[in-house]
């Protein structure tokens, strides 16, 4: 089952990030043969990274092996619901910070895939406790 791989790991592969550009991209690749997906909603937070130019963004994804054609399920819009009703509850009550809704759609999506890399792991964690996360760190 693939993983979902979170727009700033892609950033950091992009722009090789003088920190995380490399343990960005040494995760991808560990993570490979299980497959590597992006979801609709971190294809579209890409587009600025390539000013609009879907084809230098598809050029750059398949480059790196991972599939930007997948489908948004009604599956994802519910878990996403669901989240972002429990986020902006605990939100309400001072429990969480604002984040912004792209984090709980990525999170949604990545919930019914092998899970998410990122290295943000605080911004999908208190939201989805069970998704499976691997952060690439720095030594």
């Amino acid at each position: 089952m693939p993983w979902v791989v979170d727009t700033c790991v892609l950033i950091d592969v992009l722009e090789d990030d003088p920190t995380f550009g490399r343990v960005s991209a040494l995760a991808l690749e560990a993570h490979a043969t299980d497959g590597l997906i992006v979801c609709p909603i971190t294809f579209a937070e890409l587009a600025p990274a390539f000013e609009g130019d879907s084809s230098l963004q598809e050029e750059f994804l398949a480059g790196i092996g991972a599939d930007y054609r997948q489908d948004w399920s009604w599956e994802d819009t519910l878990r996403a619901h669901e989240a972002w009703n429990v986020f902006v509850q605990r939100r309400r009550s001072g429990a969480l910070p604002k984040r912004p809704l792209a984090d709980v759609l990525i999170g949604a999506f990545s919930s019914r895939h092998q899970g998410l890399i990122t290295r943000n792991p605080d911004d999908f964690v208190k939201v989805f406790p069970d998704l499976t996360l691997r952060v690439p760190r720095p030594s």
